[in-house]
Order: C-alpha cells, then structure tokens, then sequence
C-alpha cells in the first residue's frame, strides 16, 4: 500500500514514516506535503500540492496537517481519484461541507482520532449514557502544552455520540460563571500540561454511583497504526463517507 502524506513534517506524520520503513502492515510513504517541507531529498516531499511536479504510484492520502489546508488536499485528491483519510480536527463548516462534497467522487474516510480504543470508549459511553438517563456527564480531556484546539476534536466526538442517546444535551465548554449545573448539560473540560499524548476521561454519575471510562495513548504511534489501518480498509472501496465505527462493524 502506498501512500501519500499530508503533514509529513508533523509528529505523527514522521511516527508513521518510521514504522512503515521497519515494514509495519506493508505500507510504504512514497510522497510527502507539509508547509514546513524541505523539497527534494530521499522522500519526495512539495510544501504544497500545487507543487507536485511528477505523477506518483499512490494507493491513498493520509492527512494528519491542519484543517484550513482541506481545499486543496480534497482538490488534488478528487482530480486523482484517491481515497484520502481525514485525521484533522477543528474543520469549520464550509471545509466540512468541502468534505462531504468530495465524498460523493472519492472514499473519505474521518475521525477527530484514528484510535480503536477511543472508539471503543466512545461505544461504551452512549451505551452507559443510554441506561443511566438522570446521570450527569463530565469529560474531560488532557494534552500536551502545545496543543492548539480545546476542547480536542476527540472530547467532541465523544460528546457528539453521547448527544446521539441523549438528544437534549448541550455542551458546557469548563464551568466558570455557570452557575447551577443543569440536568442536560455535558460538560467538556480541556487540560494542558507538558508532553502528555492524549488522555479522556468520561465521568457518569448520579447521587448513589459513578462510572469512569479513561482511554491513555502512551504513543503516537497508536494514532499512526489507526491511520494506517483505516488506509487498508478505505482503499478499493466506493465514493462515500467512512469512519471508524464503520469500520469496526464491518471488520467485527
């Protein structure tokens, strides 16, 4: 499986060029783009698609770089019709509407985190939600000091699939000037603090019990295998959105 990488430069984009060179799932990265590139070299890398100046032999895209370069990735992406796996958070909603568009000629697959475990977590969450209807519910999510989007698009998508058993829920992003907690509120709470990975803590409880679901990434390389995961179970497929849960149901 060959691959394109979008955000080569990144943290995960060079945890997942070391573990496709020690051979992990047969993949190989034969291009890279990041803004912050050095052209030429070993690894063919461009600080923008619009620098690409040769056609590569490329199974899919990659995307681990930041959400306001979604247009032109999805651009390329679409005129070569490669499947692209969307691993940024923070999207707004016209790159998100950018997002569907693309869907509908190329396989896109997105998740705010390419973690089983966190998809895991998140399937334990609703179904706890969903049996304990007067619990409260508190997330609260930790990473390190340089992290640039709070709450993390993670502590989002846990909240988002909680709202999908507890429709009324709104999100109360920390708690100061608040006042009383209300009964459907989901409280999303953000820590920043030295190099932590990525930790989540959902809290669910009531006046008699509590229940903590806690997902810990110890290394990015769990964000990279998920990537790469997702990247063998995306290409062949048809035009259409993927996401982890999708993908935990058809490969379960």
């Amino acid at each position: 499986m060959k691959i394109l990488f979008h955000g080569i430069c990144g943290r995960i984009g060079q945890e997942t060029l070391r573990i496709t060179r020690e051979g992990y799932r047969d993949a190989e990265i034969v291009c890279g783009v990041d803004f912050h590139a050095t052209e030429g070299g070993e690894l063919p890398c461009y600080t923008s698609f619009d620098r690409i100046d040769r056609a590569f032999d490329v199974d899919c895209i990659i995307d681990f770089s930041h959400h306001t370069a979604i247009g032109p990735l999805l651009k390329y992406a679409t005129a070569n019709r490669l499947p692209v796996i969307v691993a940024t958070t923070g999207h707004t909603e016209e790159e998100l509407a950018l997002i569907d568009e693309a869907a509908k000629v190329i396989p896109v697959f997105r998740s705010g985190n390419m973690s089983l475990g966190i998809s895991l977590l998140i399937e334990l969450a609703k179904t706890t939600a969903a049996n304990m209807p007067d619990a409260n519910i508190e997330i609260v999510e930790t990473h390190h000091n340089r992290k640039l989007d709070a709450p993390s698009g993670t502590a989002l998508m846990i909240a988002d699939a909680i709202r999908t058993v507890r429709r009324t829920a709104n999100y109360v992003l920390g708690r100061a000037g608040q006042g009383k907690r209300t009964d459907d509120e989901i409280g999303i709470h953000a820590i920043r603090m030295g190099n932590v990975v990525g930790t989540h803590e959902v809290i669910i409880g009531t006046d008699s019990q509590t229940i903590t679901l806690k997902h810990e990434a110890h290394s990015r390389a769990l964000f990279a295998e998920g990537a790469l995961a997702a990247a063998a179970y995306l290409c062949g497929k048809p035009a259409g959105m993927y996401n982890m849960q999708s993908m935990i149901a058809e490969q379960g």
